[in-house]
């Protein structure tokens, strides 16, 4: 008797345990979404987004530019997950690498701007902790973190490259590999 009792008691905190998380998310991240993408549409509107596509058109013709600059400059002004959207303004072929870029520098960029990824801080600071307690200063790990980061970073897109190439192959298709500002515009 004792065991069905239990059961459904943990069948029951199952789904407590998953309103809680749901109104984490109302309350935390959602709001943090919405506001982050009215913030990006404004700016983009301000900005004209016509300009915008060109510059991504300008950063798709140099891979340090689309898998460097581009999600280096999205994550510090944007953030996560807001700076993964910068993509949009690349040619569909390189939106994958773009992602995988985008991704990481939204991790390793952390401890120098703790602003890009506030949920994973604790990770940061779990490491700024032992490294304080040694008595040695965490700023020269963040900069390196950061710095090996920005370079792994860009192998990161650039290798994706090679697998959206091999998919293509593959599934016999063919990503655009330039930007449509026509059709972006219109």
């Amino acid at each position: 008797m004792d065991f069905l009792v239990n059961l459904a008691q943990s069948f029951i905190g199952l789904f407590e345990l998953g309103g809680e998380t749901l109104m984490s998310w109302v309350t935390g991240i959602i709001p943090k979404v919405l506001l982050l993408l009215v913030f990006m549409n404004a700016l983009i509107a301000l900005i004209g987004e016509d300009k915008v596509n060109r510059f991504g058109e300008i950063c798709s013709k140099n891979r340090i530019l689309a898998y460097g600059v581009l999600p280096f400059v999205s994550a510090f002004m944007l953030g996560n997950p807001m700076a993964l959207s910068m993509g949009k303004f690349l040619p569909e072929f390189q939106k994958p690498s773009y992602y995988a870029s985008g991704a990481y520098h939204c991790h390793t960029n952390n401890g120098i701007f703790p602003h890009i990824n506030p949920g994973e801080l604790f990770v940061w600071l779990g490491i700024a902790q032992g490294v304080e307690a040694l008595g040695l200063s965490t700023v020269p790990l963040a900069i390196r973190y950061m710095l090996v980061g920005i370079v792994m970073n860009f192998f990161a897109g650039y290798i994706t490259d090679f697998t959206t190439r091999y998919v293509e192959k593959q599934q016999n298709i063919k990503l655009k590999r330039t930007i449509d500002v026509e059709a972006h515009n219109g």
